[in-house]
């Protein structure tokens, strides 16, 4: 027992800190119950602070170097503990390391989308995240503000702060900017500097904290944004559409004739390809037609085509029904050969099934047969 009795009354004469993390802000000399020795070595490496508190006073702060503790250069501590002619005895004091050096690879990103007001979508939601780098410039008003009596105070601690500061300082500037979700990608570079301004107006007078780089990486949209976003570049890539449809319709018709699967089915799919082509067409062929002398230069209104009514056709083939087939699907099987003048047939209306020359509406679609060639 008397051994750590004599160690705990030993007097420190070297004080240093050895900073072995990446993120650590503030560390506390642990003094425990030792006493600080009169001449002792204090050792501040680059990249440090080291701040002297008395009774919860903020004494003297010693930047990078190595220093002999004595009266000269303890002067303020001096005066609080009313060392008026000097000392040779030891002292009690909190010693506060800080790191002044750049805490890097701190991240943040907005926590909940940020509504904007987009000049060409309208009302959006943007979110957006991105690094920074954090350094302490006022070891002293860091202490008194933030850290209290922590004995260790990790960059982490404040990094929620900052992530909001960081938010709504983002919000602000890219409200205020006016620039376009879709430009806003070549602009990260200004942005990003206008948002560090902002966020270092609120932490340095405050904190003794400064930002010395930020930076945006990505800002996104919802998904269904996206999605218009790819719409419209798709659009405006293929020009005028009606040239594009015309161009898809040409392409279609040879596919669906060749198709060998696709028998009167295919056939049907063609011409009503090629009616919708020809129907594209028209309005700009009738654009272009000449004015005669006896042409009225003022034609009445194209009144709009009566509506055709649809009849559905079923064919037995092999005993089983096959269709529903177009009037004109049915007149190009006839045509090939598919469908005969035995060939049951049948329509809706139709009290049952009929050859289908014996059907009127199909008579017209046979061939006459020519008579029998008389005998000389």
């Amino acid at each position: 027992m008397a051994i750590f009795e004599k160690l705990r009354a030993e007097l420190i004469d070297i004080i240093e800190w050895i900073d072995d993390s990446q993120h650590s802000l503030v560390w506390r000399f642990p003094r425990y119950r030792n006493q600080i020795k009169y001449a002792a070595q204090l050792i501040v490496r680059p990249g440090q602070s080291a701040v002297f508190v008395h009774q919860g006073r903020v004494a003297d702060v010693f930047g990078p170097g190595q220093y002999r503790l004595e009266t000269k250069n303890l002067p303020l501590l001096s005066t609080l503990m009313g060392w008026h002619h000097g000392f040779d005895s030891p002292f009690k004091s909190e010693i506060y390391f800080v790191s002044t050096r750049q805490l890097t690879d701190l991240k943040w990103g907005t926590a909940n989308p940020v509504p904007l007001r987009d000049a060409d979508f309208g009302p959006v939601r943007v979110r957006a995240f991105g690094t920074f780098t954090l350094r302490a410039v006022d070891p002293a008003k860091l202490l008194a503000e933030l850290v209290g009596t922590d004995g260790v105070y990790e960059a982490e601690e404040i990094s929620a702060l900052l992530r909001s500061i960081i938010s709504m300082s983002f919000a602000e500037v890219v409200a205020n900017s006016g620039i376009s979700v879709l430009d806003l990608a070549q602009s990260y570079g200004s942005l990003s500097e206008l948002v560090r301004r902002e966020v270092l107006s609120r932490i340095d007078e405050e904190f003794g904290l400064e930002i010395p780089q930020l930076y945006i990486v990505n800002v996104s949209v919802p998904a269904e944004v996206e999605q218009a976003l790819d719409t419209r570049a798709s659009m405006t890539a293929i020009g005028d559409m009606a040239t594009y449809q015309a161009y898809q319709l040409g392409n279609a018709i040879p596919a669906a004739a060749a198709n060998p699967a696709g028998g009167i089915a295919g056939a049907g799919v063609g011409l009503g390809m090629g009616v919708a082509m020809a129907g594209t067409m028209m309005p700009a062929a009738a654009g272009r037609m000449p004015m005669g002398p006896h042409v009225d230069s003022n034609p009445p209104a194209a009144m709009a085509p009566p509506i055709a009514v649809v009849v559905a056709w079923h064919i037995a083939e092999n005993g089983a029904p096959v269709g529903p087939f177009t009037s004109a699907q049915l007149a190009q099987a006839i045509a090939a050969g598919r469908v005969g003048r035995d060939t049951l047939v049948w329509s809706p209306g139709m009290s049952g099934w009929l050859g289908a020359s014996q059907v009127a509406g199909l008579q017209g679609l046979f061939a006459a047969t020519p008579p029998p060639i008389p005998r000389s």
